[in-house]
């Protein structure tokens, strides 16, 4: 009976003004948040340089963003019944935006990685929420416009995170990437408090449950997943006995979390969404393209700046037409109307993601700036292409009360992929340049002709410095060697770009396991 009075008044529910100005806030919050998981990539040098750490251990500020933004999204079913949907997104934002400024004043790694957590944790509830409002405050027609919105939200913010951060950076200085949220958080709070408006099912509740136990297999699946892939490369892997602990421990929380979720009679999040064919196949295909995307935006920053010699903002710029490509798709998916069905959009969206990533992985180090541009364009294309679709098709055969848990558990998963991406592409980068390095270094040998003569050419230029013979032989050498692990290193980025390129290209059939509409309806 509860289930037919929700289902009743959830189809009677309308927004009492205009929806498009109930999503405005959540438009903003969703576009500062998704900003966040990017606008400090290519500050990250400049991050490492200023606490004097390493390039990998100033990695931990992306990671512990998603991570704590991981952990809080099973929890907005409950703080959306216990005090409200607008009350639980205005604290949301409050967080995000205090964490913003305390990323900006952090004085040491340990502060900033921890100040980086709180900003997830608060900004880790505005981007389900978001999905929910826009699938519920529209029907018909005006659903696909609104959810190509949150669409471009979702795909432009992260690709314009490292060109706003890189010029901030350069001008200003990398504090700032923080501060500038700290106005629009609070103007997205006043937006919220204006138009935002909770429907019958998102409103507060009394007696609302929180499943403890959830929550707790759930920080102790996660907290020590993200440490094993975090630490993971620098211990050697599974050579480290405290890995394999930690990871004991990971694979237990994990499995006691889904236990609990199953069995448990009020659980964080209702896995029976995942019944839904839609849903299952949908979110599966999301957490490996945003592991794609947010590795891809991690590394091709670093590989600009520590390869090509690119300063932060010319990275940045460089990686822009990924933007430009998404607001062309854009139109084109607007101009095109009922032409074209959901999932053509995907298949043409996954084959030019695999495009883009397997031109990139064509790169040199005589390159020109189109060599990265038109790849990024078409990596751009296919985002929208891809993920809009398969974000719409994935919650389409869903109840409107089903929308705020599945798009929870959805951003989840999600994000919990994307964290793992950026995590493991350094390590994709580190073992690939080791496998690089041993099959070029057994060119290096007298009987090589080439060797001999690069090795005498650079010997006859030290030969002032040097003083003798040998000494410049020494350096010709060591210059050799340089040259062997940069050439070396390049070869990683490209192998892992090819990988990134593969993973998309596997995807395409999964596109025919999705049901729904076959047109997309014209506007």
């Amino acid at each position: 009976m509860s289930n037919e009075i929700i289902t009743k008044e959830e189809q009677e529910w309308k927004p009492s003004g205009s929806p498009w100005l109930l999503i405005l806030p959540v438009m903003l919050a969703t576009f500062m948040y998704a900003l966040d998981e990017t606008v400090a990539n290519v500050a990250l040098p400049h991050i490492a340089g200023t606490y004097s750490v390493s390039n990998q251990e100033s990695i931990w500020v992306l990671t512990s963003y998603l991570m704590a933004s991981s952990i809080v999204i099973p929890m907005i079913d409950f703080f959306c019944k216990f005090m409200g949907r607008k009350n639980f997104f205005m604290l949301g934002v409050f967080v995000f935006t205090i964490a913003s400024f305390m990323c900006g004043i952090a004085n040491s790694i340990g502060m900033i990685v921890i100040a980086r957590a709180l900003q997830g944790f608060g900004g880790g509830c505005l981007m389900p929420m978001a999905q929910a409002v826009c699938m519920e405050s529209f029907t018909g027609e005006t659903r696909n416009k609104a959810m190509a919105v949150f669409g471009l939200v979702v795909v432009v913010a992260p690709i314009l995170g490292p060109v706003m951060g890189g010029w901030i950076t350069e001008n200003w200085s990398w504090p700032y990437i923080f501060f500038i949220n700290v106005p629009f958080g609070f103007l997205c709070i006043a937006l919220a408090k204006m138009y935002l408006e909770d429907p019958p099912y998102a409103r507060r509740q009394k007696n609302v449950h929180l499943d403890k136990f959830g929550f707790l297999w759930l920080c102790v699946w996660l907290i020590p997943l993200q440490i094993v892939f975090d630490k993971g490369n620098d211990a050697d892997w599974f050579n480290a006995p405290w890995i394999c602990w930690t990871s004991a421990v990971a694979a237990v929380g994990c499995i006691l979390f889904f236990i609990s979720q199953i069995k448990g009679k009020k659980p964080i999040v209702k896995l029976d969404v995942l019944k839904d064919v839609n849903f299952l196949f949908g979110t599966g295909m999301l957490i490996l393209l945003n592991a794609v995307l947010l590795a891809s935006l991690a590394i091709l920053p670093q590989m600009l700046q520590n390869m090509i010699g690119y300063d932060a903002f010319t990275s940045g710029v460089a990686i822009m037409p990924r933007g430009v490509g998404a607001f062309t798709a854009l139109a084109i998916f607007g101009g095109l109307g009922g032409r074209i069905s959901y999932k053509t959009y995907g298949i043409i969206g996954l084959a030019c993601l695999g495009l883009g990533g397997w031109m990139l992985s064509e790169l040199n180090l005589q390159i020109s700036m189109m060599n990265i541009v038109i790849p990024n364009f078409v990596f751009g294309i296919g985002l929208v292409f891809t993920m809009m679709p398969i974000t719409t098709l994935s919650c389409i055969t869903l109840r409107n009360d089903q929308m705020t848990n599945a798009s929870g558990l959805q951003n989840l998963l999600k994000t919990i992929g994307g964290a793992i991406g950026t995590s493991l592409v350094a390590t994709m980068i580190s073992r690939f340049s080791q496998v690089h390095q041993h099959g070029l270094v057994k060119a290096l040998h007298d009987t090589n002709t080439i060797f001999q003569e690069r090795l005498s050419s650079y010997a006859g230029s030290f030969i002032h410095l040097a003083g003798d013979s040998l000494n410049a032989t020494y350096m010709a050498g060591k210059m050799l060697y340089n040259q062997l692990i940069q050439q070396s290193t390049l070869c990683a980025y490209m192998t892992t770009f090819k990988v990134f390129a593969v993973a998309c290209f596997i995807l395409i059939p999964f596109m025919f396991l999705l049901k729904g509409e076959s047109k997309v309806k014209n506007n």
